[in-house]
């Protein structure tokens, strides 16, 4: 199998800030050419995970998008911080703060990669069970989050109905309900 990672020559970074780092490398390719510019946006890795409460109903949340300029239905979700010594840890930490829920087990999915060929992180999902509602929730100064919780057949009709906008959130959602038994296309 031949080697097709790119050597980096130069890198300068355009922007430097918490939520959005970009940079402009210059690469060389192993056989010899040279890839200028080429841009990669650097982010920390987030973590998402569908979430279940003890009596089986999915947890899900409702908020303001900018980007898209609406609100949504999506899963509990978030960046990892650099305290967070893991990604589950991290999960479990977005899970408190966004629903207020502890779970008995938040079980890994695997990872997956926003878009490889211009961003650095990767998006750990997780699929919670179990979860108690344990304390309010402790939102970040510009989150206003609605807790929603529905049936995994309402879930399901969702997905059918391309409800579920935010993409990472869909590919948890599938791992999911294909780990639990229950992905249905019908």
């Amino acid at each position: 199998m031949n080697n097709m990672e790119w050597k980096i020559v130069s890198s300068e970074y355009l922007h430097r800030d918490h939520w959005l780092t970009a940079r402009k490398d210059t690469c060389l390719t192993p056989d010899g050419k040279t890839v200028s510019p080429y841009y990669v946006l650097e982010y920390s890795d987030w973590v998402n995970g569908l979430a279940f409460t003890e009596d089986g109903q999915a947890i899900m949340i409702r908020q303001y998008r900018h980007g898209l300029g609406r609100t949504l239905i999506e899963i509990p979700a978030g960046t990892m911080d650099d305290t967070d010594p893991d990604p589950k840890f991290a999960m479990e930490r977005e899970l408190l703060e966004e629903t207020g829920y502890a779970f008995k087990e938040i079980i890994s999915l695997g990872s997956v990669s926003a878009n490889p060929g211009s961003t650095n992180n990767l998006t750990h999902m997780f699929l919670a069970t179990g979860g108690v509602k344990v304390k309010e929730q402790q939102l970040d100064d510009n989150e206003e989050i609605e807790i929603v919780l529905m049936s995994v057949e309402e879930l399901q009709q969702l997905i059918r109905d391309n409800q579920l906008l935010q993409s990472l959130h869909v590919t948890c959602v599938m791992y999911a309900l294909l780990h639990l038994g229950r992905m249905e296309m019908k």
